[in-house]
Protein backbone atom coordinates (compact mmCIF):
# COMPACT_ATOMS: atom_id res chain seq x y z
CA UNK A 1 0.00 0.00 0.00
CA UNK A 2 1.21 3.51 -1.18
CA UNK A 3 1.75 6.21 1.70
CA UNK A 4 1.23 9.82 1.33
CA UNK A 5 4.30 11.91 3.66
CA UNK A 6 4.99 15.50 3.93
CA UNK A 7 8.37 16.78 2.78
CA UNK A 8 11.02 17.45 5.30
CA UNK A 9 10.78 20.85 7.17
CA UNK A 10 14.23 21.79 8.05
CA UNK A 11 12.74 23.73 11.45
CA UNK A 12 9.35 23.52 13.28
CA UNK A 13 6.58 26.02 12.25
CA UNK A 14 6.68 29.49 13.11
CA UNK A 15 3.97 30.87 11.49
CA UNK A 16 2.36 33.47 14.35
CA UNK A 17 -1.79 33.59 15.20
CA UNK A 18 -2.18 37.10 14.22
CA UNK A 19 -0.33 36.53 10.42
CA UNK A 20 -3.16 34.04 10.07
CA UNK A 21 -5.71 36.45 11.29
CA UNK A 22 -5.36 40.03 9.74
CA UNK A 23 -7.85 42.33 9.45
CA UNK A 24 -8.40 44.25 6.12
CA UNK A 25 -10.31 45.35 2.97
CA UNK A 26 -12.06 43.07 0.83
CA UNK A 27 -12.38 41.48 -1.59
CA UNK A 28 -9.68 39.61 -1.68
CA UNK A 29 -6.64 38.67 0.50
CA UNK A 30 -4.12 37.70 -1.96
CA UNK A 31 -5.48 40.17 -4.65
CA UNK A 32 -6.24 42.80 -2.19
CA UNK A 33 -4.66 42.82 0.92
CA UNK A 34 -1.24 41.34 -0.58
CA UNK A 35 -0.89 43.38 -3.25
CA UNK A 36 -1.63 46.70 -0.94
CA UNK A 37 1.05 45.61 1.56
CA UNK A 38 3.51 44.86 -1.19
CA UNK A 39 2.81 48.20 -2.50
CA UNK A 40 3.63 49.52 0.97
CA UNK A 41 6.64 47.52 1.17
CA UNK A 42 7.80 49.05 -1.56
CA UNK A 43 7.06 52.42 -0.48
CA UNK A 44 9.54 52.32 2.75
CA UNK A 45 12.61 50.41 0.85
CA UNK A 46 12.42 53.48 -1.37
CA UNK A 47 12.42 56.09 1.92
CA UNK A 48 14.54 54.44 3.65
CA UNK A 49 16.90 54.73 0.80
CA UNK A 50 16.32 58.36 0.18
CA UNK A 51 14.55 57.36 -2.92
CA UNK A 52 11.94 60.41 -4.56
CA UNK A 53 10.98 59.07 -7.75
CA UNK A 54 9.67 61.19 -10.58
CA UNK A 55 7.11 58.78 -11.23
CA UNK A 56 5.84 55.06 -9.95
CA UNK A 57 4.75 52.32 -11.60
CA UNK A 58 2.90 49.09 -10.43
CA UNK A 59 2.73 45.77 -13.25
CA UNK A 60 0.57 43.20 -12.33
CA UNK A 61 0.91 39.53 -13.74
CA UNK A 62 -0.94 36.38 -13.63
CA UNK A 63 -3.72 35.90 -11.31
CA UNK A 64 -3.40 39.74 -9.94
CA UNK A 65 -3.68 40.59 -13.73
CA UNK A 66 -6.72 38.12 -15.04
CA UNK A 67 -8.87 39.16 -12.75
CA UNK A 68 -7.76 42.28 -10.67
CA UNK A 69 -9.99 44.70 -11.90
CA UNK A 70 -13.12 42.64 -9.86
CA UNK A 71 -10.41 41.89 -7.14
CA UNK A 72 -9.92 46.12 -6.80
CA UNK A 73 -6.29 44.97 -7.20
CA UNK A 74 -5.25 48.23 -8.79
CA UNK A 75 -6.86 50.36 -6.21
CA UNK A 76 -4.93 48.43 -3.19
CA UNK A 77 -1.91 49.04 -4.66
CA UNK A 78 -2.61 52.97 -5.04
CA UNK A 79 -3.19 52.91 -1.46
CA UNK A 80 -0.26 50.33 -0.53
CA UNK A 81 1.81 53.24 -2.35
CA UNK A 82 0.33 56.13 -0.58
CA UNK A 83 1.66 54.78 3.02
CA UNK A 84 -1.98 53.34 4.06
CA UNK A 85 -2.26 50.34 6.23
CA UNK A 86 -5.01 47.48 5.64
CA UNK A 87 -5.97 47.12 8.93
CA UNK A 88 -6.61 50.99 9.63
CA UNK A 89 -7.37 51.76 6.44
CA UNK A 90 -11.05 54.16 5.93
CA UNK A 91 -12.81 52.01 3.75
CA UNK A 92 -14.63 54.50 2.15
CA UNK A 93 -11.49 56.37 0.81
CA UNK A 94 -10.37 52.84 -0.42
CA UNK A 95 -13.02 52.78 -2.57
CA UNK A 96 -12.73 56.49 -3.96
CA UNK A 97 -8.32 56.35 -4.20
CA UNK A 98 -8.84 55.89 -7.83
CA UNK A 99 -10.98 58.67 -8.67
CA UNK A 100 -9.12 60.70 -6.29
CA UNK A 101 -5.39 60.22 -7.88
CA UNK A 102 -7.46 61.18 -11.86
CA UNK A 103 -8.34 64.08 -10.46
CA UNK A 104 -4.97 65.20 -8.67
CA UNK A 105 -2.52 62.45 -9.75
CA UNK A 106 0.38 63.75 -6.45
CA UNK A 107 1.04 61.26 -3.40
CA UNK A 108 2.95 62.78 -0.37
CA UNK A 109 6.11 60.99 -0.53
CA UNK A 110 7.66 61.56 3.23
CA UNK A 111 6.84 65.37 2.82
CA UNK A 112 7.72 65.60 -1.02
CA UNK A 113 5.05 65.11 -3.64
CA UNK A 114 5.29 62.37 -6.21
CA UNK A 115 3.10 61.50 -9.11
CA UNK A 116 0.71 58.85 -9.19
CA UNK A 117 -2.22 58.04 -11.29
CA UNK A 118 -4.43 54.70 -11.78
CA UNK A 119 -3.10 54.41 -15.28
CA UNK A 120 0.57 53.71 -13.52
CA UNK A 121 -0.63 50.28 -12.66
CA UNK A 122 -0.54 48.14 -15.62
CA UNK A 123 -2.36 44.70 -16.57
CA UNK A 124 -0.50 42.19 -17.84
CA UNK A 125 -2.30 40.16 -20.55
CA UNK A 126 0.86 38.51 -22.02
CA UNK A 127 -0.33 34.80 -20.04
CA UNK A 128 3.35 34.26 -20.04
CA UNK A 129 4.01 31.37 -17.55
CA UNK A 130 7.56 31.12 -17.41
CA UNK A 131 9.21 31.22 -14.06
CA UNK A 132 11.58 33.94 -14.93
CA UNK A 133 8.55 36.43 -15.84
CA UNK A 134 6.17 34.73 -13.08
CA UNK A 135 7.61 33.02 -10.53
CA UNK A 136 3.96 32.81 -8.81
CA UNK A 137 0.63 33.27 -10.24
CA UNK A 138 0.08 36.45 -8.04
CA UNK A 139 3.11 38.93 -9.35
CA UNK A 140 3.66 42.13 -9.18
CA UNK A 141 6.44 44.20 -10.46
CA UNK A 142 6.86 47.69 -8.29
CA UNK A 143 9.43 50.07 -9.97
CA UNK A 144 10.46 53.76 -9.52
CA UNK A 145 11.53 56.14 -11.91
CA UNK A 146 13.63 59.21 -12.31
CA UNK A 147 13.09 62.24 -13.99
CA UNK A 148 15.13 61.11 -17.05
CA UNK A 149 13.16 58.42 -17.62
CA UNK A 150 15.61 55.94 -16.04
CA UNK A 151 14.87 53.28 -13.21
CA UNK A 152 15.76 53.49 -10.01
CA UNK A 153 14.54 50.79 -8.32
CA UNK A 154 12.77 48.08 -9.15
CA UNK A 155 11.32 44.89 -6.89
CA UNK A 156 9.16 41.71 -7.65
CA UNK A 157 6.61 41.19 -4.33
CA UNK A 158 4.80 37.50 -4.55
CA UNK A 159 1.20 37.84 -3.06
CA UNK A 160 0.95 34.13 -1.55
CA UNK A 161 -2.25 33.83 0.00
CA UNK A 162 -3.92 35.03 2.95
CA UNK A 163 -2.30 38.61 2.86
CA UNK A 164 0.94 37.18 2.98
CA UNK A 165 3.47 39.01 0.60
CA UNK A 166 7.24 37.99 0.10
CA UNK A 167 9.60 39.89 -2.48
CA UNK A 168 11.24 37.25 -4.74
CA UNK A 169 14.47 35.90 -3.51
CA UNK A 170 13.33 36.38 0.21
CA UNK A 171 10.94 35.27 2.87
CA UNK A 172 9.28 38.92 3.10
CA UNK A 173 6.07 37.88 4.67
CA UNK A 174 7.04 35.41 7.77
CA UNK A 175 8.02 37.44 11.00
CA UNK A 176 11.09 35.44 12.54
CA UNK A 177 9.82 34.94 16.24
CA UNK A 178 12.49 35.59 18.85
CA UNK A 179 13.62 32.17 20.25
CA UNK A 180 12.35 28.87 19.34
CA UNK A 181 8.73 27.24 20.47
CA UNK A 182 8.46 25.85 23.71
CA UNK A 183 6.18 23.37 21.75
CA UNK A 184 7.68 22.66 18.37
CA UNK A 185 5.79 21.38 15.71
CA UNK A 186 5.96 20.41 12.01
CA UNK A 187 2.95 19.19 10.69
CA UNK A 188 -0.10 18.03 12.06
CA UNK A 189 1.02 14.78 13.18
CA UNK A 190 3.69 16.70 15.47
CA UNK A 191 0.64 19.01 16.22
CA UNK A 192 -1.36 16.03 17.53
CA UNK A 193 1.50 14.76 19.39
CA UNK A 194 2.07 18.34 20.89
CA UNK A 195 -1.91 18.07 21.71
CA UNK A 196 -2.13 15.70 23.64
CA UNK A 197 0.86 17.12 26.20
CA UNK A 198 -0.95 20.10 26.36
CA UNK A 199 -4.51 19.54 26.17
CA UNK A 200 -5.76 21.00 23.09
CA UNK A 201 -4.25 22.25 19.18
CA UNK A 202 -5.29 25.77 20.25
CA UNK A 203 -3.32 25.52 23.61
CA UNK A 204 -0.42 24.50 21.83
CA UNK A 205 0.05 27.62 19.71
CA UNK A 206 -0.70 29.84 22.59
CA UNK A 207 2.00 28.42 24.22
CA UNK A 208 4.28 29.20 22.06
CA UNK A 209 2.95 32.66 21.24
CA UNK A 210 3.44 33.85 24.77
CA UNK A 211 6.57 32.92 24.91
CA UNK A 212 7.21 35.43 22.05
CA UNK A 213 5.01 38.31 22.77
CA UNK A 214 6.69 41.39 22.96
CA UNK A 215 4.87 42.66 25.81
CA UNK A 216 2.48 40.53 28.77
CA UNK A 217 -0.94 41.24 27.45
CA UNK A 218 -0.17 41.87 23.91
CA UNK A 219 -1.57 38.02 22.85
CA UNK A 220 -4.74 38.56 24.29
CA UNK A 221 -5.49 41.86 23.44
CA UNK A 222 -4.70 40.96 19.87
CA UNK A 223 -7.15 37.88 19.74
CA UNK A 224 -9.83 40.35 21.51
CA UNK A 225 -9.41 42.55 18.34
CA UNK A 226 -9.83 39.80 15.71
CA UNK A 227 -12.93 38.57 17.57
CA UNK A 228 -14.24 42.36 17.70
CA UNK A 229 -13.90 42.25 14.29
CA UNK A 230 -15.42 39.53 13.17
CA UNK A 231 -18.46 39.79 15.47
CA UNK A 232 -18.35 43.73 13.97
CA UNK A 233 -17.94 42.29 10.57
CA UNK A 234 -21.26 40.34 11.19
CA UNK A 235 -23.16 42.99 12.18
CA UNK A 236 -22.30 45.60 9.47
CA UNK A 237 -23.50 42.49 7.16
CA UNK A 238 -26.80 41.16 8.56
CA UNK A 239 -27.33 45.20 9.04
CA UNK A 240 -27.85 45.94 5.01
CA UNK A 241 -29.86 45.08 1.96
CA UNK A 242 -29.58 46.02 -1.90
CA UNK A 243 -27.99 44.97 -4.49
CA UNK A 244 -23.36 44.24 -4.60
CA UNK A 245 -20.96 46.65 -6.57
CA UNK A 246 -20.46 45.31 -9.72
CA UNK A 247 -22.62 44.29 -12.75
CA UNK A 248 -24.06 40.82 -11.49
CA UNK A 249 -26.81 42.02 -9.77
CA UNK A 250 -26.30 39.73 -6.55
CA UNK A 251 -28.23 40.71 -4.04
CA UNK A 252 -27.74 40.77 -0.45
CA UNK A 253 -29.23 37.81 1.51
CA UNK A 254 -27.69 37.95 4.98
CA UNK A 255 -30.59 40.11 6.25
CA UNK A 256 -33.15 37.54 4.60
CA UNK A 257 -31.37 34.27 6.08
CA UNK A 258 -31.14 35.95 9.46
CA UNK A 259 -34.85 36.99 9.53
CA UNK A 260 -36.11 33.80 8.67
CA UNK A 261 -34.10 32.06 11.56
CA UNK A 262 -35.64 34.63 14.07
CA UNK A 263 -39.21 34.13 12.87
CA UNK A 264 -39.28 30.34 13.10
CA UNK A 265 -39.46 29.46 9.93
CA UNK A 266 -36.55 27.77 9.70
CA UNK A 267 -37.22 24.10 10.66
CA UNK A 268 -36.03 23.56 14.23
CA UNK A 269 -33.13 21.28 13.41
CA UNK A 270 -31.74 23.32 10.60
CA UNK A 271 -31.79 26.88 12.86
CA UNK A 272 -27.97 26.73 14.41
CA UNK A 273 -26.46 25.97 11.06
CA UNK A 274 -28.76 28.41 9.25
CA UNK A 275 -28.01 31.04 11.70
CA UNK A 276 -24.21 30.60 10.90
CA UNK A 277 -24.67 30.09 7.31
CA UNK A 278 -26.26 34.30 7.67
CA UNK A 279 -23.26 34.84 9.24
CA UNK A 280 -21.13 33.79 6.53
CA UNK A 281 -23.35 35.52 4.38
CA UNK A 282 -22.92 38.89 5.95
CA UNK A 283 -19.06 38.11 6.80
CA UNK A 284 -18.59 37.40 2.52
CA UNK A 285 -21.40 40.50 1.47
CA UNK A 286 -19.69 42.70 3.30
CA UNK A 287 -16.31 41.53 1.71
CA UNK A 288 -17.28 41.73 -1.64
CA UNK A 289 -18.22 45.30 -1.34
CA UNK A 290 -14.89 46.16 0.05
CA UNK A 291 -15.77 46.60 3.63
CA UNK A 292 -13.25 45.37 6.71
CA UNK A 293 -13.22 41.93 6.93
CA UNK A 294 -10.41 39.24 8.54
CA UNK A 295 -8.76 36.86 6.37
CA UNK A 296 -9.64 33.32 8.20
CA UNK A 297 -7.42 31.99 6.51
CA UNK A 298 -8.37 34.22 3.05
CA UNK A 299 -10.59 36.91 2.49
CA UNK A 300 -12.70 35.03 -0.53
CA UNK A 301 -13.09 32.60 2.43
CA UNK A 302 -13.39 34.72 5.25
CA UNK A 303 -17.22 34.11 6.43
CA UNK A 304 -16.84 30.05 7.41
CA UNK A 305 -14.60 30.04 10.43
CA UNK A 306 -16.18 33.35 11.93
CA UNK A 307 -19.58 32.30 11.45
CA UNK A 308 -19.04 29.00 12.87
CA UNK A 309 -17.40 30.40 16.02
CA UNK A 310 -19.39 33.24 16.68
CA UNK A 311 -22.30 31.14 16.46
CA UNK A 312 -21.75 28.68 18.37
CA UNK A 313 -19.94 31.48 21.47
CA UNK A 314 -23.53 32.79 21.17
CA UNK A 315 -25.49 29.99 21.68
CA UNK A 316 -23.50 28.00 24.55
CA UNK A 317 -22.15 31.10 26.02
CA UNK A 318 -18.62 31.04 25.22
CA UNK A 319 -15.85 32.86 27.62
CA UNK A 320 -13.20 34.56 27.02
CA UNK A 321 -10.44 31.88 27.25
CA UNK A 322 -12.34 29.27 25.18
CA UNK A 323 -12.92 31.81 22.55
CA UNK A 324 -9.01 32.74 22.15
CA UNK A 325 -8.31 28.79 22.53
CA UNK A 326 -10.94 28.42 19.22
CA UNK A 327 -9.52 30.86 17.38
CA UNK A 328 -5.39 29.17 18.16
CA UNK A 329 -7.20 25.95 17.31
CA UNK A 330 -8.19 27.28 13.57
CA UNK A 331 -4.83 29.02 13.36
CA UNK A 332 -2.85 26.03 14.03
CA UNK A 333 -4.90 24.22 11.14
CA UNK A 334 -4.05 27.16 8.77
CA UNK A 335 -0.65 27.12 9.81
CA UNK A 336 0.10 23.51 9.15
CA UNK A 337 -1.60 23.99 5.56
CA UNK A 338 0.17 27.06 4.74
CA UNK A 339 3.21 25.43 5.56
CA UNK A 340 2.74 22.31 3.16
CA UNK A 341 0.46 23.34 0.25
CA UNK A 342 -1.16 26.49 0.04
CA UNK A 343 -3.90 28.90 1.18
CA UNK A 344 -4.02 30.91 -2.06
CA UNK A 345 -6.78 30.43 -5.15
CA UNK A 346 -4.66 31.16 -7.34
CA UNK A 347 -2.29 28.67 -6.73
CA UNK A 348 -3.93 25.38 -5.68
CA UNK A 349 -7.65 26.75 -6.68
CA UNK A 350 -10.46 27.08 -3.91
CA UNK A 351 -9.57 24.08 -1.96
CA UNK A 352 -6.81 25.98 -0.45
CA UNK A 353 -9.63 28.65 0.45
CA UNK A 354 -12.70 27.46 1.30
CA UNK A 355 -11.33 23.80 2.17
CA UNK A 356 -8.48 25.24 4.53
CA UNK A 357 -11.60 26.95 6.23
CA UNK A 358 -14.00 24.59 6.65
CA UNK A 359 -11.39 22.44 8.23
CA UNK A 360 -10.31 25.29 10.64
CA UNK A 361 -14.24 25.80 11.20
CA UNK A 362 -14.57 21.88 12.33
CA UNK A 363 -11.77 21.05 14.11
CA UNK A 364 -12.83 24.46 16.05
CA UNK A 365 -16.19 23.64 16.45
CA UNK A 366 -15.45 19.80 17.34
CA UNK A 367 -12.95 21.40 20.31
CA UNK A 368 -15.70 23.94 21.43
CA UNK A 369 -18.40 20.65 21.66
CA UNK A 370 -16.17 18.35 24.22
CA UNK A 371 -14.29 16.52 21.44
CA UNK A 372 -10.59 15.59 22.27
CA UNK A 373 -7.54 16.03 20.03
CA UNK A 374 -8.18 13.13 17.90
CA UNK A 375 -11.51 13.90 17.26
CA UNK A 376 -10.32 17.14 16.34
CA UNK A 377 -7.72 16.19 13.87
CA UNK A 378 -9.94 13.90 12.09
CA UNK A 379 -12.81 16.64 11.86
CA UNK A 380 -9.98 18.98 10.52
CA UNK A 381 -9.21 16.39 7.88
CA UNK A 382 -12.86 15.46 6.83
CA UNK A 383 -13.65 19.45 6.17
CA UNK A 384 -10.35 19.53 4.01
CA UNK A 385 -11.09 15.96 2.67
CA UNK A 386 -14.22 16.97 0.97
CA UNK A 387 -12.89 19.92 -0.75
CA UNK A 388 -10.58 18.68 -2.63
CA UNK A 389 -10.46 19.87 -5.73
CA UNK A 390 -12.81 22.93 -5.38
CA UNK A 391 -12.00 25.35 -8.17
CA UNK A 392 -11.80 28.81 -7.70
CA UNK A 393 -13.79 30.54 -10.65
CA UNK A 394 -14.88 33.73 -9.63
CA UNK A 395 -17.64 35.29 -12.63
CA UNK A 396 -16.19 38.56 -13.85
CA UNK A 397 -13.40 37.88 -11.52
CA UNK A 398 -15.84 39.67 -8.61
CA UNK A 399 -15.41 37.36 -5.21
CA UNK A 400 -19.73 37.14 -4.74
CA UNK A 401 -20.73 34.25 -6.88
CA UNK A 402 -19.94 31.67 -6.65
CA UNK A 403 -17.71 32.91 -3.62
CA UNK A 404 -20.36 34.32 -1.37
CA UNK A 405 -22.66 30.66 -1.54
CA UNK A 406 -19.60 28.78 -1.69
CA UNK A 407 -19.11 29.53 2.32
CA UNK A 408 -22.39 29.36 3.80
CA UNK A 409 -21.61 25.41 2.15
CA UNK A 410 -18.30 25.30 3.74
CA UNK A 411 -20.85 26.25 7.15
CA UNK A 412 -22.52 23.45 6.66
CA UNK A 413 -19.68 20.89 5.60
CA UNK A 414 -17.83 22.20 9.03
CA UNK A 415 -20.63 21.29 11.37
CA UNK A 416 -21.24 18.03 9.42
CA UNK A 417 -16.57 17.50 9.81
CA UNK A 418 -17.23 18.07 13.46
CA UNK A 419 -20.41 15.43 14.02
CA UNK A 420 -18.94 12.58 12.13
CA UNK A 421 -15.80 13.00 13.84
CA UNK A 422 -17.42 13.19 17.21
CA UNK A 423 -19.95 10.91 16.67
CA UNK A 424 -18.32 7.87 14.45
CA UNK A 425 -15.71 6.64 16.54
CA UNK A 426 -12.53 5.33 15.83
CA UNK A 427 -9.90 6.83 13.84
CA UNK A 428 -10.04 7.36 10.34
CA UNK A 429 -7.70 5.65 7.39
CA UNK A 430 -6.29 9.24 6.08
CA UNK A 431 -4.65 11.32 8.39
CA UNK A 432 -4.50 15.21 7.91
CA UNK A 433 -1.18 15.27 6.97
CA UNK A 434 -1.82 12.96 4.27
CA UNK A 435 -5.42 15.27 2.72
CA UNK A 436 -3.00 18.21 3.01
CA UNK A 437 -0.18 16.55 0.69
CA UNK A 438 -3.03 15.58 -1.81
CA UNK A 439 -4.65 18.93 -1.55
CA UNK A 440 -1.04 20.55 -2.87
CA UNK A 441 -0.80 17.84 -5.62
CA UNK A 442 -4.39 17.96 -6.64
CA UNK A 443 -3.88 21.99 -7.24
CA UNK A 444 -0.36 21.33 -8.58
CA UNK A 445 -2.57 19.47 -11.53
CA UNK A 446 -5.08 21.49 -11.54
CA UNK A 447 -5.11 23.69 -14.91
CA UNK A 448 -4.91 27.16 -15.01
CA UNK A 449 -8.37 28.44 -16.13
CA UNK A 450 -9.59 26.32 -12.49
CA UNK A 451 -7.29 28.99 -10.42
CA UNK A 452 -8.40 32.56 -9.55
CA UNK A 453 -8.13 33.53 -13.59
CA UNK A 454 -11.71 33.62 -14.41
CA UNK A 455 -10.85 31.74 -17.38
CA UNK A 456 -12.60 28.55 -16.84
CA UNK A 457 -15.61 26.89 -14.86
CA UNK A 458 -18.90 29.07 -13.57
CA UNK A 459 -16.09 31.93 -14.83
CA UNK A 460 -16.79 31.23 -18.51
CA UNK A 461 -20.40 29.14 -18.22
CA UNK A 462 -22.56 31.57 -16.87
CA UNK A 463 -25.21 31.95 -19.36
CA UNK A 464 -25.45 28.08 -19.71
CA UNK A 465 -26.01 27.89 -15.43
Amino acid sequence: MSTVSLAVVPEPISLRILDMFRIGPGPSSSHTVGPMRAAGRFRHHCLDRGIVPHRLQVELRGSLSATGHGHGTDRAVLAGLCGWEPETVDPDAFLAIADRLRAEPEIDWGGRRVRLHPDDVAFDRSRRTDPEWLPHPNTQVCRAFAGDGSLILEESWLSVGGGFVQRTGDEGGKRRPPSPPIAPFHDGRTLLEQARTFGSFGTVVLANERVWEEEPGLLETGLDRIWDAFRACIRRGLGRQGSLPGDLGVVRRAATLATQVDSGRVEESYRNIARAQAYAYAVNEENAAGGIVVTAPTNGAAGIFPAVVVEAAERLGLERVAIHRALATGAAIAMVIKTHASLSGAEVGCQGEVGSATAMAAAALCEILGGDVDQVERAAEIGLEHNLGLTCDPIKGLVQAPCIERNAMGVAKAWSAAQLALNTGGRGIVSLDKVIRVMKRTGDDMRREYKETSEGGLAVNLPEC
